[in-house]
């Protein structure tokens, strides 16, 4: 019950490999329509492998943001989730919740677009026994590198941004959620390892336009 959301996941990621699946996010312009189209496979000229051709993959598929008003992409990963805005990561209850549905946006915290951090999180739990219950869509940032692609779809804008580093800091070095950056970055959080609580790991990004 633990690891096995964390399982799941790279067990999918793995599989998708294997088979040459591979995402891009919707065109802007398609966004505006997304309650409207069902998702589909697009052409690609991904060199095909044998592999690919005999599960039916060598493919890219569109991803389209589960709610263009808030919600984060992450192609590489897969990732498609909602971010319920203003969460305090305080409140044990109040963030819990939150991450029943989603990922959830710090409160305090910026908004793409602005100037300073955004911060987002998943993956969070009051006890070990309890990973299962909440959403895993964070499991595989481990899996991100600097130049990898995320986008945050904050009032049908899209933002693109790019990784710059990855860190495993301890729970109690807050500074990266309460200092305020004098420039726009975004930071996703998740627990680590996968399925335990000991340590978080941060993937920082800086917007695409200032790399």
């Amino acid at each position: 019950m633990t690891f096995g959301p964390a399982g799941w996941e790279e067990a999918q990621y793995r599989y998708r490999q294997f088979r040459n699946v591979h995402y891009v996010v919707a065109e802007e312009k398609k966004v505006e329509e997304v309650e409207k189209v069902e998702p589909t496979s697009i052409p690609t000229q991904v060199p095909p492998t044998f592999f690919g051709q005999l599960t039916g993959g060598n493919k890219v598929e569109e991803l389209r943001p589960v709610d263009p008003y808030f919600s984060v992409v992450i192609p590489k990963i897969g990732a498609n989730a909602k971010v319920i805005p203003n969460v305090d990561a305080a409140d044990s209850d109040e963030y819990l919740s939150a991450l029943e549905k989603g990922v959830a946006h710090a409160s305090g915290t910026d908004f793409p677009g602005g100037r300073s951090t955004v911060y987002l999180f998943a993956h969070s739990t009051d006890s070990f026994w309890n990973v299962g219950r909440y959403n895993a869509v964070f499991y595989l940032l481990k899996e991100l590198n600097p130049g990898d692609e995320i986008n945050v779809f904050f009032a049908r804008v899209r933002h693109k941004y790019k990784v710059v580093e990855r860190r495993i800091v301890s729970p109690n070095e807050v500074n990266y959620l309460t200092d305020k950056s004098p420039y726009e970055q975004l930071i996703l959080q998740t627990c680590w390892p996968p399925g335990t609580t000991l340590e978080r790991l941060l993937v920082i990004a800086r917007p695409e336009s200032e790399i």
